[in-house]
This record gives structure tokens, C-alpha cells and sequence, in this order.
């Protein structure tokens, strides 16, 4: 990390990945009893070591608790007397340096959380177990449907992930298993994308991964509820046991009869087998940040450098551990005994063999890979354009089929006409307004209408009441590009009288005609 540089909140930066190195630099003899002084390393940095001090009682202790993984371990015997004699001590480290080097040798132990303790009990010393349900309790404070079991100790390798069972109030008979770890070093999305990626676990839906039913973060952790599988993982139909230690130290030989492999992002034990399908676990360790379990190996190979050469050389692992029953002891394999194929043997040696892991994990060729990219961006761009194209035509389609039809027409039709008679000269326009007008009202009375603002036309006997109309006046030539000329004062104030008098018109006020029908013959 830069110098004042702030650590990400939440983002535990410490790799439990990374082997520790033990060596008993010296011992000092008491008045009952000899302390080692231990040099503990981590990694290949000398700069991060530090001094622990430990009795021979303590490593009893711990070989005590490790008695469950079945393994002989080379534990130096106890002796009551002459315990404190100088070559018996120098004897007795030897034994114990042993000890610690089979005990870092052994890619399981080492990352034991018992070993942890014993040789870094500053960074390992608390209870994860009640860390983890207190995180758990605060998430369910807004998820009340949810119930936690019991506390599955047994699970896991992780030291800062558990396992916890789970039931739902909506169905309590239905068993769940919860996980919950924390941020691990290798988590580099933002917290937006975090909780977006995290929100869509429950909704990933594929015949190889395990279904997961809830899943949430927080700024420094995340859980998953998935299904409860009594039958266990991969990993405990190879080895037949049950508890951690057991049944990974010292596995016995099986046979396995699956029809498909997982993928080799971490090992057996987040493979699922539901009748011949494999399904994956696991899949948020990803997006936590969490190393690998296999990453102590894959560091020492500076060919596997990308993330699909990590998923090749960790399947691996898996197939050699499926086809022979128990992990390889060292990589890169030396030699690989018969096995059930000889295809399968022959996929081993190019996964794990020395010359392969100098070379490189097998994969696709990178001019083959660029050609592919570059096909599969003609593909998507060609797909693209034609998806443009049809849009505007669907567009252009449903333009055409709204201005052809009936309704459309009609309104086109009202609107040119208002247009034309809209262009016609104000005057014309007047005229034949008042022409309209007096048809109304020669239909209806004997007189013209009147108005305060016209004269009343004089009467005249024997001539019809209804004046004939007045005639239309010349039309102006028009110019090109010239408009028509001002009308005249006079003009003016007759078209204003004429517009009032229309503007005050009601057809209420007309008085009504008696008229003498002769069209009907009487009879006297």
C-alpha cells in the first residue's frame, strides 16, 4: 500500500492464502520448564515476521486437537525425567522444527485455523463464529422471516466464513444453509456494483449452479442463503467422513461415476452432486474478494497469470483428486499412477505436470482468440444494424398505415378548406358572410334584419322584401411577389359597420311571418 494511502473501509487486506514459515531460532531453559523462541513469516517477505515463544505443553495442545485428521504426525515424546538436560533440549528442538515443517509442508493444516492461531495468534485470535452471527442478526433485523439454527462448525476451510443453518418462518420444515464472510483482499468493485451483483445472485437461473435463495451485503460483509444438501459436497462422497480434518487429511480411495466436471475456481468442496448433474457453490467468492484455495500453488508459476489459467489449473486439482481418491502431495506431479483412463491420465499431465506448468495452462491461442473477438463483433454489429433497420421500417410502416386512413383523410380534407378560405381576400370572405346571413333570415321573416349600427333599407311596393345581394366587388390583380394595397378609410369603416352588425345578430329577435298557404285547396 502508497504511503498514506487509506486501506478500502470494510476490506480485510490480510491473505490467509499465503504460507507461513516457522523456524526455532533459540531456546531458554527456566526453572520447570524450556521455552522455544519461534521466527514466523509470512510469505517470502522477511520484513513481515515477527517472534511468538511456545512451551513443549503447547504443541502438545495443538497435536492433541489436530488428532482428528488422522494423520501421524512427528510430535517428539514427552519425557518426566532429565527433561532439562542441555543435549536432550537441543534434541528435542530438532523434533519440534520438524514438526512445524510438516505442519506449514501440509496445504490443509497450514491453513487450519488451529495452526493459524498457534503461529499468529495476533491476527487469528477471535471468535469468528460470534462475529459472524452478530453480522448475521443485523442483517435480519430488516428480514424478520428469517431463523437461525445452530451454528455449522464443521464446514468450511475459510477461517472468516461460517456457516450457520437456517429455516423460513413461511416454511419451517424447509432446511437452508447460510454462509457469511468477509470482504477478502481481491474485492475491487465499487459498493454500487457490489450490491447490484449481489441483488442478482438469487436470479442467476443455470443446470450447473447451485440455487441460491437470498443474499445481501453491508459496507464490510456479505451472507447467502442457498438450500441445504444432507448428502454433502464432492468432496465428502470422495473421502466418505464428515468432520473437516478427517475427512480431507487422511482420505480412502473412491471411485467416482459423475458425468460432468466443475469448474476449478476453487476445489471439491464447492461442487454439488444432484443425481448426475454437477451444480457449483460458491459462487459469491468472486465478487467478496476472497483468494483461492488452491492460490499457494498457482503463485509459483508465472505462466498461470490470468484468471482462466487459475480455473484450468484448479480443475486440475479436482480431476486428479477425483480420479485417485486423495490430493496431490506436491505440484508440479512427478508422476501420475495408472489410472481408470488413460485420457484422463494424459489430461493430468498437461494440467499438472512440470513441463506443463512452465509452459502454461492449455488454452486457446491468442490470434485464434482475436479472431474470434473480431468475428463475434461482426456478428454482434451486423445484428445491430439490422435490428436498426427494422425499427425505422416498423416506424415508417405505422406512419404510412395512421396517414392513409379514413379518419386522417377527412381531417386533411377540413383542414384544406379552412386553408383555402383562410387565403381568400378579407373582403370576399365578408361578402359572402353577409350574403349567408341574409339567406337565413329572408327564410324565416319578411324583412331584412336590422341593426342599430346599419340603415334600414327603404320599402318599396311590389318588390320583394329581400334585397338582391350586393355585387361582389373587383378583385385586385395580383403581382408576383406583390401584396394587395391598403384599403381606404371609407372602406374601413363600412366593413367594420358590416362585421358589428353580424357580430350583434340574433336570430331570436326575428318576428315571425303569417303567411297564406294556397297551395291546399278549400273546401267551402
Amino acid at each position: 500500500m502508497a504511503f498514506m494511502e487509506q486501506p478500502p473501509a470494510g476490506k480485510v487486506l490480510l491473505d490467509d492464502t499465503v504460507p507461513l514459515t516457522a523456524v526455532i531460532e533459540a531456546s531458554q531453559s527456566l526453572h520447570s520448564h524450556t521455552e522455544y523462541i519461534i521466527r514466523v513469516q509470512r510469505g517470502i517477505s522477511m520484513e513481515n515476521s515477527w517472534q511468538i515463544v511456545r512451551r513443549y505443553s503447547d504443541f502438545d495442545l495443538l497435536n492433541s486437537s489436530l488428532q482428528i485428521s488422522a494423520l501421524s504426525l512427528p510430535l517428539p515424546p514427552k519425557k518426566l525425567i532429565g527433561n532439562m538436560d542441555r543435549e536432550f533440549i537441543a534434541e528435542r528442538q530438532k523434533g519440534l522444527q520438524n514438526y512445524l515443517n510438516v505442519l506449514t509442508a501440509n496445504h490443509i493444516l497450514s491453513n487450519c485455523e488451529l495452526v493459524k492461531k498457534f503461529l499468529d495468534p495476533n491476527n487469528y485470535s477471535v471468535n469468528y463464529t460470534e462475529i459472524a452471527l452478530q453480522h448475521v442478526s443485523m442483517f435480519f433485523r430488516s428480514e424478520p422471516k428469517w431463523e437461525v439454527v445452530e451454528p455449522l462448525k464443521d464446514i468450511g476451510w475459510r477461517i472468516r466464513k461460517r456457516y450457520f443453518l437456517m429455516k423460513s418462518k413461511n416454511q419451517p420444515k424447509e432446511r437452508l444453509m447460510l454462509s457469511w464472510a468477509d470482504f477478502g483482499p481481491d474485492k475491487y468493485l465499487s459498493d454500487k456494483d457490489f450490491q447490484c451483483a449481489v441483488k442478482l445472485l438469487p436470479s442467476c437461473s443455470h443446470p450447473y449452479i447451485y440455487k441460491i435463495t437470498f443474499a445481501t451485503a453491508n459496507e464490510s460483509s456479505a451472507l447467502v442463503i442457498r438450500p441445504f444438501n444432507e448428502k454433502g459436497t464432492l468432496k465428502d462422497l470422495i473421502y466418505k467422513v464428515l468432520p473437516f480434518l478427517k475427512k480431507y487429511c487422511n482420505p480412502k480411495k473412491f471411485k467416482t461415476n459423475t458425468r460432468g466436471f466443475p469448474y476449478g475456481h476453487l476445489h471439491s468442496s464447492n461442487v454439488v452432486l444432484d443425481g448426475d448433474t454437477c451444480r457449483l457453490l460458491d459462487l459469491e467468492n468472486s465478487l467478496l474478494g476472497l483468494p483461492s484455495f488452491y492460490r499457494s500453488y498457482f503463485s509459483q508459476f508465472r505462466k498461470i497469470n490470468t484468471l482462466e489459467g487459475v480455473d484450468v489449473h484448479c480443475f486440475g486439482h479436482l480431476l486428479y483428486e477425483m480420479t485417485y481418491g486423495r490430493p496431490p502431495d506436491s505440484i508440479p506431479v512427478d508422476g501420475f499412477p495408472p489410472g481408470p483412463s488413460a485420457s484422463v491420465v494424459a489430461v493430468l499431465e498437461s494440467l499438472l505436470s512440470c513441463e506443463a506448468l512452465k509452459n502454461g495452462m492449455p488454452a486457446m491461442p491468442t490470434k485464434l482468440k482475436e479472431a474470434l473477438k473480431a468475428a463475434k463483433e461482426c456478428i454482434e454489429k451486423r445484428l445491430t444494424e439490422e435490428q436498426k433497420l427494422i425499427h425505422q421500417h416498423r416506424r415508417l410502416t405505422r406512419a404510412q398505415s395512421h396517414h392513409g386512413s379514413e379518419e386522417e383523410k377527412k381531417k386533411r380534407k377540413i383542414l384544406a378548406r379552412k386553408a383555402h378560405v383562410t387565403a381568400l381576400n378579407p373582403e370576399i370572405t365578408a361578402v359572402v358572410t353577409v350574403a349567408f346571413l341574409f339567406c337565413l333570415a329572408g327564410s324565416g321573416a319578411s324583412s331584412p334584419m336590422t341593426s342599430p349600427s346599419s340603415p334600414t333599407p327603404p320599402s318599396t311596393a311590389g318588390v320583394s322584401t329581400i334585397p338582391p345581394p350586393p355585387p361582389a366587388p373587383p378583385l385586385h390583380p395580383q403581382m408576383d411577389g406583390a401584396l394587395h394595397p391598403d384599403p381606404s378609410p371609407a372602406d374601413s369603416a363600412s366593413r367594420e359597420a358590416l362585421l358589428s352588425s353580424i357580430q350583434n345578430f340574433q336570430k331570436g329577435a326575428l318576428k315571425k311571418a303569417d303567411t297564406c298557404d294556397y297551395s291546399v285547396p278549400r273546401i267551402s
